[in-house]
């Protein structure tokens, strides 16, 4: 199994209100339910308030390198992308477990 993990960080001046952000995040939370190599899946809101914490997280599982290939070309998974790409940066880690 492959675990992908990715940590968003609002841009500078846009909040969770922001009707983009909004947006984003439904079509992130509906990902789960429309893309079959998912295992796992759960996305939500920071709760820290800490200065280094990220403010979205995404935590996901698939089977194999292949899946994961199939999920990051998924046109669900490329619309979502597309819409973060408008208000926030991301770091991303994959990792076998």
């Amino acid at each position: 199994m492959i675990r992908h993990l990715v940590l968003f960080r609002l841009n500078e001046g846009v909040g969770r209100d922001d009707p983009r952000v909004v947006a984003g995040v439904e079509a992130f939370r509906a990902l789960g339910g429309q893309i079959e190599e998912l295992r796992f899946w759960e996305c939500a809101w920071n709760i820290s308030d800490r200065p280094i914490a990220y403010d979205f997280a995404i935590n996901s599982a698939v089977e194999d390198t292949d899946a994961l290939k199939r999920y990051l070309e998924h046109p669900a998974h490329q619309a979502g992308v597309a819409l973060w790409r408008e208000f926030a940066t991301w770091v991303i880690a994959d990792y076998e477990f």
